[in-house]
């Protein structure tokens, strides 16, 4: 019975919010087992009613929850089939391992003899020697990395008729490229018309021989817009009053300069006059 209440009510604990809310989940799911297993008649009516009012309601979440267990269980067997040839390779690795030590020991203690009967040397010099060569041939064989295992986890649909359901979300539609990087061109002080009347334009409007290398009345009429409303930025009395100010700061240098040429001139006067009032 679990079996079956299970096959329909299948959420995943990656779909609530808290885990609070996956652990009141599942404590409905064993209430409805209980319900349908132990509850007298009226109880387990309900209970089966409940059941399948949500296997119908909830069909395309409870398909789909069904297809990702089946692939994570697919996921899980060659895991765990990965996992016992790995462990079998090392275990074939560790006996040949142990089978290399072995010939190495026994190698390496004829080779010991065999110093021993024909160089003149000191057997404990020899037996370190053969300690250092075994640890090294030890080291090296001991370098075998494991194998590594990789699982993918699987994302689903969230339903809402489970309370702390994570909300579904859909992707944010990438937006059209913009040229302009989003600056507004749009007019803020007119509305471009589609048509305008005017005499001028009459004949133009009417004869297409004006439309064949191109030319747009729309275009004409933007840019004779925006050069009649482009003056509406200009403030005539700020612009004087700076003027005035730009003048004022170039005259008074010359002011200062005649002044000056008018005060050596009366220096110079003086000190003629002094010249001549001069007794000696």
């Amino acid at each position: 019975m679990r079996k079956r209440v299970g096959a329909v009510f299948n959420r995943r604990q990656d779909e609530f919010e808290t885990l609070l809310d996956w652990n009141n989940y599942l404590e409905d799911v064993e209430g409805l087992v209980f319900d349908i297993m132990e509850g007298d008649v009226k109880t387990r009516t309900i209970a089966e009613e409940k059941l399948k009012a949500y296997k119908e309601a909830n069909k395309g979440v409870i398909e789909e929850n069904t297809r990702v267990g089946l692939e994570e269980g697919e996921l899980e067997r060659r895991r765990e089939k990965a996992e016992r040839e790995a462990t079998r390779q090392r275990r074939l690795a560790a006996q040949r391992e142990e089978e290399e030590e072995k010939a190495d020991v026994l190698k390496t203690r004829q080779s010991v003899l065999d110093r021993l009967t024909y160089e003149d040397i000191d057997a404990n010099t020899i037996a370190a020697q053969a300690q250092k060569i075994i640890l090294k041939k030890t080291s090296a064989r001991r370098n075998l990395k494991d194998i590594p295992i990789q699982s993918n986890g699987s994302a689903m649909d969230a339903g809402l008729t489970i309370r702390g359901l994570k909300k579904k979300e859909a992707p944010v539609p990438e937006k059209p490229y913009d040229p302009f990087g989003g600056l507004d061109l749009t007019p803020s002080r007119y509305i471009l018309q589609d048509h305008y009347e005017s005499e001028w334009l009459g004949g133009a409007k009417k004869d297409m021989r004006h439309m064949a290398g191109g030319y747009s009345l729309q275009e004409y009429y933007a840019r004779t817009m925006f050069e009649a409303f482009s003056g509406l930025g200009v403030f005539i009395e700020d612009d004087v009053t700076d003027r005035n100010q730009r003048a004022q700061v170039v005259v008074a240098p010359a002011i200062v300069t005649a002044a000056a040429v008018q005060a050596a001139a009366s220096n110079t006067n003086i000190e003629r006059n002094m010249e001549l009032d001069d007794v000696f």
